[in-house]
């Protein structure tokens, strides 16, 4: 929780103007980044100075994990975040690959999952770092990234937070995921947790000990019409202690993960937080 303060602060206190293109905002921004989340001892990155909602968050790396290309299947798992990205984004709607309503392209979880070979052939990353792992054997490569260039125009969103490496250090696991664009008040926290489950997702199927998540972000901002609640608000309130997160433990093989997991198996304790707080959200 003081990690995320300080980067506000920093933030308000050293960042630039930045006119944003694609939003036609400015944005108060800052370089690198670099938070810590303590996975070993499952202190739960959830914000505690507004009211956050970690579900959809889960729901929708989960979607990422199975390889989902449909705003639909993310809907059912209980993430309606790719609505509009799959259904009211002009230029996507325009793009002669869209196969159709909810669909995303080739986008996330399709390129973690099934990354396309020069000869046709699927690539599954993610299946070869679960292998990897529970046989302890850690290659120095056990990275996973949704990040290619060369299908940016084969769906709808290029991705923000877009490669993650595991490492494996005797029994126990690390993580580093690196994201190259994050809306601070409003969409960061959603990406805190899904690096901390992701970690201990993967430590509990593979049969390790989770360590420390590392989150490394390129560019920090705050928008123009964020600015004034984070100073004058967010940032004058007290934090509560972290929260913890349960997973259930019957969650023991990437199977499990790919078909029967549901939200219902997720659950935090011990959430205190303020009340929430409406920022504006720029599409």
């Amino acid at each position: 929780m003081q990690q995320y303060l300080a980067l506000c602060q920093r933030i308000i206190d050293e960042g630039i103007w930045i006119e944003n293109q694609r939003t036609g905002k400015r944005c108060l921004t800052v370089i690198n980044a670099d938070l810590t989340y303590d996975v070993s001892n499952n202190q739960f990155p959830l914000i505690t100075t507004r009211k956050s909602f970690w579900k959809a968050a889960i729901a929708e790396f989960l979607g990422y994990i199975r390889g989902y290309d449909n705003a639909a299947d993310f809907r059912k798992l209980g993430a309606k975040t790719w609505d509009a990205n799959a259904n009211e984004n002009a230029v996507w709607l325009a793009n002669p690959h869209r196969k159709g309503p909810d669909d995303m392209g080739r986008v996330y979880g399709v390129q973690g999952r099934a990354w396309r070979k020069p000869n046709g052939e699927h690539l599954d990353q993610l299946r070869k770092i679960v292998n990897n792992l529970s046989q302890g054997i850690d290659d120095r490569g056990e990275i996973m990234t949704f990040y290619n260039p060369g299908e940016f125009d084969l769906g709808c969103l290029r991705p923000c937070m877009h490669t993650h490496t595991f490492s494996l250090l005797g029994d126990t696991l690390y993580l580093t995921s690196y994201q190259r664009s994050a809306d601070v008040p409003l969409g960061l926290n959603f990406n805190q947790v899904q690096v901390f489950t992701f970690l201990a997702l993967m430590a509990q199927i593979t049969g390790k000990k989770p360590g420390l998540a590392y989150h490394k972000i390129v560019n920090a901002h705050i928008y123009e019409d964020q600015l004034e609640l984070m100073r004058d608000v967010q940032l004058k309130r007290e934090p509560f202690p972290l929260p913890q997160l349960e997973i259930n433990p019957d969650i023991k093989t990437f199977e499990d993960l790919e078909t029967w997991v549901t939200l219902d198996d997720f659950k935090v304790e011990g959430y205190q937080c303020h009340e929430g707080i409406k920022y504006p959200f720029s599409v």
